[in-house]
């Protein structure tokens, strides 16, 4: 079991060490062009890529979905009495609570523990959780946002859309075009991995209590939250698992983003994603030692 848990989260650990160690080594990495890079070309290719053909039907896919959406939206909520805790607003601490890191770091870890088969559900489960992120962190984070416009501009939306139409009438892609984006969707994983680690190693914190504070609090709360939900949906053992998992990864590095978009104690923030990413490398293979 060991073996099994140490292979799962050896390139997690390894993958965002190599983005820590070469910008701490005073190499210049271009963070914002790779997300633009990953987030307009690679997430999208990468959805159609583990979605085409995805042994998962479509009642699962739409229960996934919601569930989804029913463990951010408690999960804000429980943001109000978790604010109230830490002693700080509840405008600096929701976006935190509510999304977790299901992309760069939800995505290799249930690749690597669950294969092919669950990376689908992640896959749903980033999506909509994206969705999400980049409309109300959006309006949230800015005093004249236009999150309908900006989500019109974001690629992951129609790439979602594509999938659900082909989920929905069991068609694939061609040939062509399936190779096509299965070899672009490659790079996506890796650089994600990297650029975590980069972000990491570029924050400044001064308080890490907190974030520790916060973890202890979060975590088993989206934990047992999903794994309720699930239940209550009747969702797959899998895809319950995934969910599971992919809710309870640690603080997503755009809530720093968000947090200093909208000058709202971005340091703070940054002891939220540093502290929960840390820790994560301690809880996740208990918590993978359980499902798996």
């Amino acid at each position: 079991m060991l073996g099994e848990l140490f292979a799962v989260m050896a390139p997690v650990f390894f993958g965002a060490s190599l983005g820590f160690g070469w910008v701490r080594l005073g190499h210049d990495y271009p963070v914002e062009f790779i997300t633009r890079l990953v987030f307009n070309i690679g997430t999208p290719t990468l959805i159609l890529a583990s979605l085409n053909g995805a042994d998962i039907d479509p009642g699962s896919f739409g229960r996934t979905l919601l569930g989804t959406l029913l463990v951010i939206t408690v999960m804000g909520l429980a943001s109000l009495a978790i604010a109230r805790v830490l002693g700080k607003p509840w405008r600096t601490v929701i976006l935190p609570t509510m999304f977790p890191n299901t992309g760069n770091m939800g995505l290799p870890v249930t690749l690597y523990a669950f294969g092919n088969a669950g990376f689908a559900y992640a896959i749903t489960v980033m999506v909509s959780v994206s969705l999400v992120q980049f409309t109300f962190g959006t309006l949230l984070s800015s005093r004249s946002g236009r999150p309908l416009r900006s989500l019109a501009r974001t690629p992951v939306v129609y790439a979602i859309l594509i999938a659900t139409v082909m989920l929905l009438t069991g068609t694939t892609l061609p040939a062509w075009l399936a190779n096509t984006v299965e070899l672009i969707s490659g790079f996506s994983v890796p650089l994600m991995l990297i650029t975590l680690g980069v972000s990491l190693g570029r924050i400044r914190v001064r308080n890490l209590a907190a974030g520790v504070h916060f973890s202890l609090l979060r975590i088993p709360a989206a934990a047992l939250l999903a794994y309720a939900v699930g239940h209550l949906l009747g969702l797959q053992p899998l895809a319950q698992s995934v969910l599971v998992l992919q809710m309870s990864m640690p603080v997503a590095v755009f809530n720093y983003l968000f947090a200093q978009r909208a000058r709202r104690e971005p340091e703070f923030v940054a002891g939220l994603v540093l502290c929960s990413t840390l820790l994560s490398f301690v809880y996740l293979p208990v918590l993978l030692a359980v499902m798996m």
